[in-house]
């Protein structure tokens, strides 16, 4: 099957080191895929200028409570930026593109915005894998704080970390150290692509949904929950071959899958 454009521009972006990634060209060619007439170049431009108009700016002394403080009041408070509450699911709020276009999203779309300025201004800052709700924070070794870029910048603290941890799932997850881990680029994007799947889902739109999952593969090949979901895609679209495939590797990923019988039972069904 030949790639599209975008796709292919996708694959050779997130190739190599982690690190090497660059976050935000793969984020716009993820996005081009459903807005093919964007240039990437003028939105990393217009993320360029913001940090330029933000530049003079900063405080003399870069004490990171007074450098969020800034950027805060520069992105929500002077730019407009938020969280979109009204459409949570609206799949523009996982492209990177609409989200500076509307100046609405999710909070990792809002984080990447985030990230991109205080690179740019030489304020080191990294991804938290945070469950259910991204977070951001500064590479501070005298002080640990978050910032929560879908609620204006929100500045949180370990505790209040674990209040929202409370909010989110009714107290029945206990927080856990690896909540804090650093999250690297390949899951950074395979996060992006993870709510946009959902997102798709929700909205019964599954070749898109589809598109989602074939990505985060391109991350993470043995991904066991994307075999799987794939399979089942592939399954319900009569794509048999491709569904066995799929389906056979996330029982050899996952040989202890608690829906192993379920899968088993598909397999059967489309013996030739």
């Amino acid at each position: 099957m030949q790639l599209s454009l975008p796709r292919q521009r996708f694959m050779q972006a997130v190739r190599g080191e982690d690190g090497a990634i660059d976050l935000e060209m793969a984020a716009l060619y993820i996005a081009q895929e459903v807005y093919p007439e964007i240039d990437p170049l003028e939105y990393v431009g217009r993320l360029d200028r913001m940090a330029e108009a933000l530049r003079p700016r900063l405080p003399e002394s870069m004490y990171p409570l007074r450098v969020l403080k800034v950027i805060n009041e520069f992105l929500y408070g002077e730019l407009g930026f938020r969280g979109n509450r009204e459409q949570y699911y609206d799949p523009r709020n996982s492209f990177l593109n609409q989200v500076l276009d509307r100046r609405l999203g999710i909070p990792i779309t809002l984080s990447l915005v985030y990230l991109g300025l205080a690179r740019r201004l030489g304020f080191l800052m990294e991804g938290v894998s945070f469950p259910g709700h991204f977070l951001i924070r500064p590479v501070y070794e005298e002080m640990t704080v978050f910032v929560d870029a879908f609620d204006g910048g929100e500045i949180l603290f370990e505790q209040d970390c674990q209040r929202k941890l409370g909010e989110m799932f009714g107290g029945q997850l206990p927080m856990r150290e690896a909540f804090f881990e650093a999250a690297g680029n390949r899951h950074f994007l395979a996060r992006m692509l993870t709510n946009l799947k959902a997102n798709y889902i929700h909205i019964e739109d599954f070749d898109r949904a589809y598109g989602a999952i074939e990505r985060i593969l391109i991350l993470f090949p043995d991904a066991p929950l994307e075999l799987r979901d794939r399979g089942l895609l592939n399954y319900r679209l009569n794509r048999w071959i491709e569904a066995r495939q799929d389906l056979g590797r996330y029982l050899e990923v996952k040989p202890t899958a608690g829906d192993r019988s379920a899968i088993e039972a598909i397999l059967s069904r489309m013996v030739m």
